[in-house]
């Protein structure tokens, strides 16, 4: 389709953006220990301006060293040594036409106590995050004058290095709306009390960088238009605040919403839909009438298309769909939406983020890595050889995308009638229908690149050598986990189960494992079931992001079902499983009509022996066939492998 209102020019202010679309700020924690733009976030940035967007908003970007840390290696405007960095961050993105702001930022109580050198965090009032759970101390009248001034000091600090503009980040639970918000600011200074009082720290910080940097200087603000807390901002509180901040003559308004302390509402997981926050944008751009920046989850050009059009906002936030695909828009505008790998929601990238480490993403393995695993990186020595791939799961695509963006002839053998292995099974349980679109996706990218796809072609070493393939990539997967315990051979896996393969029968059943497998099974199965959850660890959910965890166990027991942790399978019977106790090594019945092994894989590679003698070292292992582990594992080595391939 033609996205004429996406691709529309647009004003902020007089700033002219080339099109309608904008990459929102995101931690990213890719910028030097200094602070300084780098060469790994200039990359990252760059990308995504390569990509087509019209402005990029930089991740949140420290104003105050002392306690306003957000991420380990996050970019700063707290001192002029950053300034020949960050002016080089600016030529670079405006080399592709796109234009970029700066987001000011400070966490407030939304940061532990370990980033900031084991200082007490600070906040409007002594409010605790539940998440961070360490109790802030309030900024003395004093200290938020100071506190106004580090803003307008990192604003002049971004202007200097020649930014487009500021964004004022004073949305989900950090600093500047903790002043903001009720549940915050129980001051009784001049930054408290009424809503004049409330809206005063913001108000000073617009005003200081309107006198030292001009009032022609665009001033966004990123707000929520809800807390979604009972005693924090409310949707007709954000109106007020919307015309309040239009009055004092800041250039637009970027509207999100949520806390820490409301969960999820802030970065969605998958079961949120497509657009679920839509009329809190749309309310706000009723009630002003500068230009309106919003994100409304979205994961496809057509829908971002379709809020522009029906005027719901100005312009459309594309976050995490930029992280996913960095030529989102490009993509859009050449027509090739069946290109774009869309955001799952998995929650990964913060999850990574959160563990310390930079952002990193399910469906991108170049992500965080664009300056060392870039395309431009590729040795592009293939000259046309031929490399055979086995397996047409996600390792495998992946494995064969990036042989042939390498130049080899790549033939990717496939036993079934489709793409995608347990991808596919993945797909199935409550809220994943995105995975359905990621394989359509890998498979439109693979036929783009020239890959020979052989569907129902069983890998023999014969057909493999027919080929004239030089090296394997092996992405056979992995076999389910089955334990050899007594009455094991009553249970069926996930899997099987998943693929139509077994079934379960009567109303009470047993799932083994409590991992992602087995916490998705158990959802989709307790519509017509009641489900316990067995987990031999004191914590289920493995590495999902905690919000994740938290509805599908939420969704479980809502349905009736049980989660018990810290138990083992010790014997499946007639009716019945019985488990014991890892602390206390004590066994009981638990009643079990059907059993669903979820226990994790096991690499399965039955023809390795056999292709280890004919291609030696030019045998490589990828994904679960190498060595288990979720889909971001499995195109991450599958990926890495492939670039790095050596051809005889």
């Amino acid at each position: 389709m033609a996205y004429t209102k996406m691709l529309e020019k647009g004003y902020i202010g007089k700033l002219e953006l080339k099109n309608r679309v904008v990459m929102p700020a995101m931690g990213c924690s890719l910028a030097e220990s200094t602070g300084e733009a780098g060469e790994r976030i200039i990359k990252y940035y760059a990308d995504r301006a390569r990509g087509g967007v019209g402005l990029i908003i930089t991740e949140i970007t420290r104003v105050d060293d002392e306690t306003g840390v957000g991420t380990p290696n996050q970019l700063s405007v707290t001192n002029t040594h950053v300034i020949a960095q960050l002016s080089r961050l600016v030529e670079t993105v405006h080399a592709y036409g796109t234009k970029l702001f700066v987001q000011l930022h400070h966490p407030g109580n939304q940061t532990p106590s370990r980033l900031i050198g084991g200082k007490q965090p600070v906040s409007a009032s002594d409010v605790t995050c539940k998440v961070i759970g360490e109790q802030p101390r309030a900024l003395t009248t004093e200290e938020v004058e100071g506190m106004v001034k580090k803003f307008v000091t990192g604003a002049v600090i971004a202007q200097k290095a020649g930014v487009d503009g500021v964004e004022i980040h004073a949305a989900h639970g950090y600093l500047v709306s903790q002043f903001l918000s009720p549940h915050t600011n129980k001051r009784t200074d001049k930054y408290g009390g009424s809503f004049e009082g409330r809206m005063r720290f913001i108000t000073e910080i617009i005003m200081g960088i309107k006198a030292f940097c001009g009032p022609a200087f665009p001033i966004s603000v990123r707000m929520n238009g809800s807390d979604y807390l009972d005693d924090g901002i409310t949707e007709e509180d954000a109106l007020n605040q919307a015309r309040y901040l239009e009055k004092l003559g800041i250039s637009c308004l970027n509207v999100s919403c949520g806390t820490y302390d409301s969960g999820a509402t802030i970065i969605e997981p998958s079961y949120f839909a497509e657009g679920w926050k839509r009329h809190l944008g749309a309310n706000i751009k009723k009630a002003v009438s500068i230009p309106v920046i919003a994100g409304c989850n979205i994961k496809h050009p057509q829908f971002a298309e379709k809020l522009l059009e029906e005027g719901d906002f100005d312009f459309i936030g594309i976050a995490r769909g930029h992280l996913a695909d960095p030529d989102f828009v490009a993509k859009a505008k050449a027509g090739r939406e069946d290109l774009i790998r869309k955001c799952l929601g998995c929650m990964e990238c913060f999850r990574i983020l959160n563990d310390g480490l930079p952002l990193g993403c399910t469906l991108n393995p170049v992500l965080g890595r664009e300056f060392e695993w870039g395309d431009e990186k590729l040795v592009k020595n293939g000259c046309g050889r031929t490399v055979a791939v086995i397996g047409g799961g996600p390792a495998g695509m992946e494995a064969a995308l990036t042989l042939a963006k390498r130049g080899f002839k790549t033939v990717l053998f496939e036993a079934t009638d489709k793409l995608g292995g347990t991808a596919n099974l993945a797909a199935i349980p409550p809220h994943k229908e995105m995975l359905n679109e990621f394989v359509d996706t890998m498979a439109a990218q693979i036929k783009e690149a020239g890959v020979e796809v052989r569907l129902n072609t069983p890998a023999t070493l014969e057909a493999i050598k027919e080929t004239g393939a030089e090296a394997v990539f092996m992405a056979t997967g992995g076999k389910a986990v089955r334990p050899g315990l007594p009455g094991i051979e009553k249970a069926v896996t996930a899997e099987d189960l998943l693929a139509g393969k077994a079934s379960v029968c009567g109303q009470n059943i047993a799932i083994i494992g409590g991992g992602v497998t087995g916490l998705e099974t158990a959802e989709w199965l307790s519509k017509d079931h009641k489900v316990t959850v067995i987990e031999m660890l004191d914590k289920i959910g493995g590495n999902l992001y905690p919000s994740v965890t938290m509805h599908l166990a939420t969704e479980i027991m809502k349905a009736g079902g049980l989660i018990l942790k810290g138990n083992a399978l010790v014997s499946v019977g007639d009716g019945s499983i019985t488990v014991k106790d890892m602390k206390t090594q004590e066994t009981k019945e638990v009643p079990a009509d059907s059993v669903v092994l979820a226990m994790g894989v096991r690499p399965e590679r039955p023809l390795e022996e056999e292709f280890r003698k004919e291609f030696g070292d030019d045998l490589i292992l990828v994904g679960d066939s190498d060595r288990t582990g979720q889909i971001y594992d499995a195109l991450h080595t599958a990926h890495d492998r492939a670039f790095v391939y050596s051809a005889r």
